[in-house]
């Protein structure tokens, strides 16, 4: 059975290690006030040229080679555009597959349907989508959608009808409570594309049932595994109820080196590099409100107190404070490499069929990863699985 493994790609700038806090690969360096400054790929230099752009570039290239099936394309307040990126990493690349982050709130599915069907059209159908749909609280205020949490999820729902619609071909229209089309429809040159394949976030009941009905990957992070196995048995029998069938994949980071010493070595060293605006920013996200219930689940798995870094360790070889390191997601994998292919392979064995692993700094460890760990991984049965990657 082909697992399907994807690595991240780092659009909103990275340091050169856990322990270094200065985001200086490239042109992305998160001040205060998230100002960016300029930067070449030394620490401390000016401008020599390189920049973001050309990192990004550089990881994308190293995850190809490594055997990675394509990238996660982020979207943040901080980060560049997906949908622009994937066009520019699109002529860097010959087979690498671009899952593009996207919350449809904020795009026309007409505009979307058009958007994608010339990406699909330009590389061969190498786009796919991470749909997702928004934390609430001030993160979703940034963006300047008001919608309650539930409304969100419908108004997703109804954009993959419309974006569905379109994508057949000849005349659409739709009377919704969210888009009203009439007569829509693609250039007789966007049509027969492949539609790109659909990975769905979200933890809530909504959530659920918007994934079930378009979604091909339900996509969550890590999280205890009794908890991920019952989300996943969830939208599975959700989706059995509708008479389709649904895959899983599980978003996580990872510390992989040669002995589990090593790894962990290496997040002793990022913990004790931290400072006071580190900290801050943490307690101010385990303290933050807000309506996403993934993101709820993630705090509330992590210490709000804490003196060293083995008070964030949840199980073997699963460790919580990969936030307080680099923002994001808390839980994360921390190993041997044979220790990291066995905590994927328990992911695998639980329903996980696909990954987004990420690892900083991304360049140097999509090649560790890749040629380390992802030959390690076994799936379903005691044969080393064909991953499904390009190349």
């Amino acid at each position: 059975m082909a697992i399907d493994i994807f690595w991240r790609i780092p659009t909103h700038g990275e340091p050169s290690s856990l322990r270094n806090k200065l985001q200086h690969r490239g042109d992305w360096s998160q001040q205060q006030g998230d100002h960016v400054v300029h930067r070449g790929l030394v620490a401390g230099g000016g401008d020599d040229g390189f920049n973001s752009l050309d990192y990004i570039a550089e990881v994308a290239r190293a995850a190809e080679i490594s055997g990675f099936h394509g990238g996660l394309i982020p979207s943040f307040p901080m980060t560049d555009e997906p949908w622009a990126i994937s066009s520019f990493l699109a002529r860097e690349t010959k087979t690498f597959r671009f899952m593009i982050a996207f919350q449809p709130g904020f795009l026309n599915p007409v505009v979307a349907a058009r958007m994608t069907a010339s990406l699909q059209r330009a590389t061969g159908g190498r786009a796919l989508y991470n749909v997702i749909t928004g934390g609430g609280g001030p993160a979703q205020l940034w963006w300047g959608d008001v919608a309650p949490h539930d409304d969100r999820y419908a108004r997703t729902t109804e954009f993959l009808d419309v974006l569905r619609g379109l994508w057949k071909g000849g005349s659409f229209s739709h009377h919704g409570k969210f888009y009203h089309i009439e007569d829509g429809g693609l250039p007789e040159a966007l049509l027969g594309q492949e539609f790109p394949e659909i990975y769905f976030s979200g933890s809530s009941d909504a959530a659920l049932a918007s994934a079930s009905k378009h979604a091909e990957y339900y996509l969550s992070w890590l999280e205890p595994f009794d908890q991920l196995r019952d989300k996943f048995n969830r939208v599975k029998e959700r989706t059995d109820a509708l008479g389709r069938k649904i895959k899983c994949a599980v978003r996580v980071d990872i510390i992989a080196r040669a002995t589990e010493e090593e790894a962990w070595r290496e997040v002793r060293r990022g913990f004790e590099s931290l400072d006071s605006e580190a900290i801050a920013r943490y307690k101010a996200f385990v303290g933050m409100s807000g309506d996403s219930v993934g993101a709820n689940r993630q705090r509330s798995a992590t210490p709000k107190e804490f003196k060293s870094y083995e008070e964030f360790i949840t199980h073997r070889n699963i460790w919580s404070g990969f936030s307080l390191l680099r923002g994001g997601q808390t839980q994360g994998i921390v190993g041997s490499y044979e220790q990291v292919a066995e905590r994927l392979d328990d992911l695998v064995q639980l329903g996980a069929d696909a990954f987004i692993l990420a690892s900083t700094p991304h360049l140097e460890e999509a090649y560790r990863v890749g040629e380390e760990v992802l030959p390690l991984v076994r799936g379903h049965d005691e044969r080393v699985i064909e991953l499904r990657a390009a190349g």
